[in-house]
């Protein structure tokens, strides 16, 4: 008969312990197929994530080390940091305006803060914002120049206070940040009608009015009745028509005490002298302009674009440090207008898969040349959400339901009938409340409509031949201390 096996003095221990004896006299082996799968694709998945997190921990701290001493500088106490303005305008297709903006905020502010460069985010919540607040800039800028209007008085008076040519030379010394394709048309646009238009101050909202209560849309045509808002009742207030009702404002909303007006006399003077000027032949100095890339991505079709994006973060890093680096060391070059194709660098957003989206979008037909192709593969991605289908299907729902509203509206408001229980409920709007809602509406889709045929994709940059030798891009130093020689940034 066979002894059993002895006992080491350590097993006969943990026995002791409680520890089942099976698991002592346990052989190991290797997992099963399944869990084999299981643990490789998890660990390479999650490897895979930390080493990309942790590269772009590495080279957003290695940009922000090559800035860091210009925050070191000392500064007199009447001197402020270099500021830039940020532009950022809304994506076609996403419903978050502030898109852009943050991405500036998280891949291109940290080496801005490292280096105390101040920067003002100028708000915008729908396509076509922000050409209109460039062009009016550029209007009230003219205007000034030309000792129409008067710069705007400060309810200070420092002694620090910046007149206006040291705010320009600020400006000037600061520089524009445009982030994507998008802002970049938007803001061409902008700056091409500023210093194109007439210097005449438009009231859209109010052109808008004049322009929809000439439509006919809330005239009567039943001769039998009186006019809306002719009654021969004195007691009865009178409806407001559009000769009684400011077609641009609601009167609720208007403080009871206005501003007061200019004198006769210089309303007389100024419109000749407006009328008068002619745009300019040659534009003064701009700021300089920092093109960031950057791409958003609406859309089940893009989910595969989304998870790789999502894996290559130390990509939108390096991009955002780059191009950053480059405002911060502030060497600029000319913008490159149309059939300006160049050849000693090359955009650092110009990556192999630009020219697959070339080739996908059809962009080739469309190319201008030079800094006007700038991130031009990118209209792919926000081609597919045109609004002017929708636009189309609202207006016409609106529209259809409009007349009987008026007519209800109108009844109510001459004691043809009473409210019924559910209009009780729910009062039904006036006329005055349904000419400000069509106002409203109308702005909206027009402004959306004339947004979109900006960005939309094949219509190009808009330029001005005038931009030439006047609009200036930050680039990257040709050579730098750690070795690599880059392209420039734009």
């Amino acid at each position: 008969m066979d002894k059993p096996n002895a006992k080491s003095g350590i097993r006969a221990a943990l026995e002791y312990t409680g520890i089942p004896q099976t698991w002592l006299s346990a052989r190991p082996r290797l997992p099963s197929r399944n869990w084999l799968i299981f643990i490789t694709l998890t660990s390479t998945v999650l490897s895979y994530y930390t080493y990309d997190r942790h590269q772009a921990r590495k080279i957003r701290a290695s940009y922000i080390d090559r800035v860091k001493h210009f925050s070191e500088e000392p500064m007199k106490s009447s001197e402020l940091p270099r500021k830039v303005t940020v532009y950022g305008a809304k994506w076609p297709g996403d419903e978050d305006h502030q898109r852009a903006i943050r991405f500036f905020k998280k891949y291109v502010k940290p080496v801005l803060v490292a280096a105390a460069v101040d920067y003002d985010v100028v708000p915008t919540r729908q396509l076509g914002d922000l050409t209109r607040h460039v062009a009016s800039s550029v209007v009230t800028q003219r205007r000034i120049a030309l000792g129409i209007d008067q710069p705007p008085a400060s309810p200070l008076n420092l002694s620090s206070q910046l007149s206006e040519e040291q705010k320009r030379a600020r400006e000037l010394e600061g520089g524009i940040i445009l982030v994507g394709r998008h802002t970049l048309k938007e803001y061409l646009e902008g700056l091409a009608r500023g210093w194109t238009s007439g210097l005449e101050k438009v009231d859209r909202e109010e052109r808008l009015a004049q322009e929809l209560a000439a439509d006919g849309t809330f005239d009567e045509f039943d001769e039998g009745k009186s006019p809306v808002g002719v009654v021969d009742d004195p007691e009865i207030e009178p409806i407001p028509i559009s000769s009684r009702l400011p077609p641009s404002r609601n009167a609720a909303l208007l403080p009871p005490l206005g501003f007061s007006k200019p004198s006769p006399i210089s309303n007389v003077t100024s419109k000749p002298l407006v009328a008068s000027v002619n745009p300019p032949s040659t534009l003064p100095p701009q700021p300089p302009l920092l093109l960031v890339p950057f791409t958003n991505h609406i859309g089940f079709r893009y989910i595969p674009h989304m998870i790789w994006s999502f894996f290559n973060e130390r990509d939108r890093v390096r991009a955002g440090a780059e191009a950053a680096y480059a405002l911060v060391i502030g060497q600029t070059r000319d913008f490159r207008g149309p059939n300006s194709w160049h050849s000693d660098d090359t955009p650092l957003q110009e990556t192999p898969q630009s020219t697959e989206g070339k080739a996908a979008s059809g962009a080739l037909d469309s190319m201008q040349g030079g800094d006007l192709d700038f991130m031009l593969w990118s209209e792919k991605f926000f081609a597919p959400h045109s609004p002017l289908s929708s636009i189309s299907d609202a207006r016409k729902s609106y529209y259809s339901s409009l007349p009987s509203r008026l007519t209800a509206a109108r009844q109510l408001a001459r004691g043809e009938r009473e409210m019924t229980k559910e209009e009780e409920k729910n009062p039904p709007a006036s006329e005055v409340e349904l000419r400000a809602e069509r106002l409203t509406k109308e702005s909206k889709w027009r402004a959306q409509e004339e947004g979109w045929n900006i960005v939309r994709p094949g219509t190009g940059v808009r330029w001005d031949e005038r931009f030439r030798g006047v609009l200036k891009v930050f680039k990257l130093p040709e050579k730098e201390e750690g070795g690599s020689t880059e392209a420039g940034v734009a």
